[in-house]
């Protein structure tokens, strides 16, 4: 069949980009190719640029694999996304103009960055990319990408703080101007993270650069919401089945989306409220919420149901025990949460749990499971502490870091990997665990993990280890049942 790579002779029933794409320019560059980035900022920016217009479109950067970048190229940058619900629309967007292979072709990335016409550059790398140090909260000078561009002349950076820096150095030197550097990840206080890290890593090599770069860049944070599962044999046939070609960077995702911004640009921005982006002064409580709520409960779904054999978000809605403690969990956070601007907390979790029912959606409980070590100290310790503060009970993120712990310690036989940045030193621990005591002691030992005030706290060990027990003696089916039962 026909590659797909024009917008000529769509269907009817197939939506395009509402503008011209040849008479869009480029304006922000994008580190981070992956089916969240077009499923979420790219169709922000489509509709931005039908409502708005301006020079906007988006050049894509691939830091490893070279698969979506081919697709993309290959298909002018077009793509269909495919919304799954009772019914399956399908959508062509056009935002993307080009996407370029970092690996392979340094001095292309460095002189998008430095155009004048960039700016914003955004990122989704997922937490692990950002080279943080889980004790101090800085720059980790030990991940090998931050490592070899602190040592280098930055003229082929391996990681993103290192790109933005070369970008900012070489738009100071020339005169260019600064961007605005915007994180689209799951980080709470993701701008002021992506922040401290650029300004870390200049002030190791130039403290000029630093002071230009505080001085004048921008970092506004975000929050993102929605979900994208991976794609698979089902997206392409669907995709070739509507636009009548074969799509191979199509991707699918809910109807839900939301994006709250800080909206603090130096250099423009899109009309991406035109999108239904919400534009606010301080994100925090939103960002909060989600991390909580929606981010909180799938990291204890995933570990509690991948344990138990559910292999996706939609099989742990339709296990009633599950479901409940789901439910719980849902509850239990928003009790630890403040006031939102414009948001009802018990809609909110209602809207959630329709969310992962969708029985169209193919979200796997191993993808949620992935990089444990940086995403529970967010979403459940945090929580935890919240709770305790606000005097709340916190049975439901006991269970969650047992599951966690469960997850841990199931992967030792080789039924599966647990895919996280610290995997080594979590299976060491894991092995050498001869009991449910000793293995929570050794994961809450773990450095630049636990907060110290929750390993002290002896209830909470207490009661994450009652659970633990339960899981690894009689089965995490077992414990989830006998969760279930004392709600």
């Amino acid at each position: 069949m026909t590659r797909f790579h024009s917008l000529q002779n769509l269907p009817a029933t197939v939506a395009k980009p509402g503008y011209d794409r040849d008479a869009a320019g480029i304006g922000i560059v994008h580190i981070g190719l992956g089916a969240f980035m077009r499923a979420h900022l790219a169709v922000y920016t489509d509709d931005a640029l039908a409502a708005a217009g301006g020079d906007w479109r988006i050049t894509a950067i691939g830091l490893r694999s070279r698969d979506a970048i081919d697709q993309l190229n290959d298909q002018n940058g077009l793509y269909t996304l495919l919304v799954r619900d009772a019914e399956t629309a399908g959508r062509v967007i056009g935002s993307i103009a080009d996407a370029i292979h970092a690996p392979s072709d340094p001095e292309a990335v460095l002189a998008a960055l430095a155009a004048p016409s960039t700016r914003i550059v955004s990122i989704t790398i997922t937490e692990k990319g950002y080279g943080i140090d889980p004790a101090t909260g800085g720059l980790d000078v030990n991940v090998p990408a931050i490592a070899a561009d602190l040592a280098s002349d930055l003229s082929a950076p391996q990681s993103a703080v290192g790109l933005i820096v070369a970008g900012l150095a070489q738009r100071r030197a020339e005169g260019t101007g600064p961007f605005t550097a915007l994180s689209c990840d799951n980080l709470p206080e993701n701008g002021h993270i992506l922040k401290r890290l650029v300004l870390d890593f200049a002030r190791r090599r130039d403290g000029d650069l630093a002071d230009w770069i505080e001085a004048n860049a921008s970092f506004p944070a975000t929050m993102v919401d929605r979900i994208t599962p991976p794609q698979t044999e089902k997206t392409l046939a669907d995709a070739r089945a509507l636009v009548g070609a074969d799509d191979r960077a199509a991707i699918e995702t809910e109807p839900f989306s939301q994006w709250v911004i800080e909206d603090d640009f130096c250099a423009g921005r899109p009309a991406w409220e035109k999108g239904g982006a919400v534009m606010v002064t301080d994100v925090r409580a939103y960002e909060r919420m989600k991390l909580v709520m929606l981010n909180g409960t799938h990291s204890m779904l995933a570990y509690a149901g991948h344990v138990a054999g559910h292999k996706f978000v939609r099989e742990t809605m339709a296990d009633p025990d599950l479901k409940r403690l789901i439910d719980r969990h849902m509850r239990t956070a928003a009790t630890t949460l403040d006031a939102v601007p414009g948001i009802d907390l018990d809609q909110h979790r209602e809207a959630l749990l329709a969310r992962f029912a969708n029985p169209t959606i193919d979200h796997p409980t191993y993808q949620i499971a992935m990089d444990g070590t940086q995403k529970m100290p967010t979403r459940i310790f945090d929580a935890t502490l919240a709770a305790i503060d606000k005097g709340t009970d916190t049975q439901s993120f006991a269970f969650a870091t047992a599951a966690w712990m469960a997850y841990v310690k199931g992967a030792i036989d080789g039924a599966y990997a647990i895919r996280d940045p610290r995997e080594a030193e979590l299976l060491s621990v894991a092995r050498s665990a001869a009991s449910p005591e000793a293995l929570l002691n050794a994961l809450f030992a773990l450095p630049g993990f636990v907060p110290d005030a929750l390993k002290s706290h002896d209830v909470f060990r207490k009661t994450v280890l009652l659970r633990l027990r339960v899981m690894l003696e009689d089965g995490m089916r077992a414990a989830i049942t006998r969760e279930a039962a004392a709600i």
